[in-house]
């Protein structure tokens, strides 16, 4: 299961597609708004995407998971459009044979988001907004 989506993402959802019988183990990650970001107070923030193709990088970035590790199932869902302070803006759930393995693959799911996927955030703050990060590593500032 991979998918962008509008909704709030319902982490039970993601444990029940994980769940398998081979699999000892279910590490999970939820990334969340902060209500403060580099100094500014963060009223929320607003992602964006290419959803065709941010959903096909989702799913590389579970192929490659499987080749480095030997896990049972892995779900990632990332969402779209505003989403609030202390609110879900993306849950990764991985179930393995043991520990180790579901650890590692959710730590690197994470970190192949940020780096591949074409999802694109914006902070909303008090006093303004601003694009954080894009792809190419360079920061697009709109005020």
């Amino acid at each position: 299961m991979f998918r962008i989506t509008n909704q709030p993402i319902d982490l039970q959802e993601l444990v029940r597609f994980v769940t398998d019988p081979e699999a000892g183990a279910i590490a999970t990650f939820i990334g969340t708004t902060r209500n403060n970001n580099e100094g500014r107070n963060v009223i929320g923030l607003d992602y964006e995407a290419y959803p065709e193709m941010a959903e096909k990088e989702l799913g590389r970035i579970g192929d490659d998971a499987k080749k480095q590790w030997q896990i049972c199932r892995m779900a990632i869902i990332h969402r779209l459009g505003p989403v609030q302070i202390t609110e879900a803006s993306v849950m990764i759930a991985v179930s393995s044979a043991h520990r180790e393995a579901a650890f590692a693959a959710c730590r690197f799911a994470i970190e192949q988001i940020k780096k591949a996927v074409p999802i694109w955030k914006k902070e909303v703050f008090e006093g303004g907004e601003v694009w954080i990060g894009t792809q190419t590593g360079q920061p697009l500032n709109h005020k």
